[in-house]
């Protein structure tokens, strides 16, 4: 169940480059879920960390 909802919010992400050369990504609609990261698929892997973590607190 967990597995699907993290699934489902990654498919909602959003992200974009920043001036600085990184990549923000963001869930909307959960609060402080987001990364800045150097390249899209750190960026990919961290939120999905991130959410994860978020999840549990």
């Amino acid at each position: 169940m967990i597995t699907l909802y993290i699934s489902e919010a990654m498919a909602r992400a959003t992200y974009r480059i920043l001036e600085d050369g990184t990549w923000f990504g963001e869930i909307p609609g959960l609060s402080g879920v987001w990364v800045s990261e150097n390249t899209l698929e750190e960026c990919r892997k961290v939120l999905k960390e991130v959410l994860g973590e978020w999840l549990l607190l």
